[in-house]
């Protein structure tokens, strides 16, 4: 039996994480690769994967759709080489900007919600 699906989108995640410090990887799949291993890489989701149904959602669609559009902006031998690196590597990263991002992304929305609220306690 192969790895398991979790296992393949860490290693892939880590393939990119290695691709957009590659000076030879495009600038346009850089910007695309920096929030998809930073988001894939966060210890932290979008969405709390203890929330039924919707809670899995990045994790089925979001980080695969996002590894998808990378592999297609990146030549596929040096996306080789990057996968082979993250399959030796055993110790995973962290992203740090992967938990700014989503913090972020949070406190847009309660900002974005307090002002709705408020406006209508008027």
């Amino acid at each position: 039996m192969g790895p398991s699906l979790v296992h393949r989108l860490h290693v892939e995640a880590h393939a990119v994480w290695f691709a957009v410090r590659d000076p030879r990887t495009p600038w346009y799949a850089r910007a695309i690769g920096i929030l998809v291993a930073a988001y894939a890489l966060s210890p932290i989701d979008l969405i709390p994967d203890f929330i039924p149904i919707i809670g899995l959602i990045d994790d089925a669609i979001l980080i695969p759709a996002g590894l998808w559009l990378f592999e297609r902006l990146v030549p596929d031998a040096l996306l080789a080489e990057h996968r082979a690196a993250a399959e030796r590597e055993t110790r995973r990263p962290r992203s740090g900007l992967g938990v700014a991002l989503v913090l972020g992304i949070w406190a847009l929305i309660a900002w974005l919600a307090w002002g709705y609220v408020a406006t209508r306690w008027d």
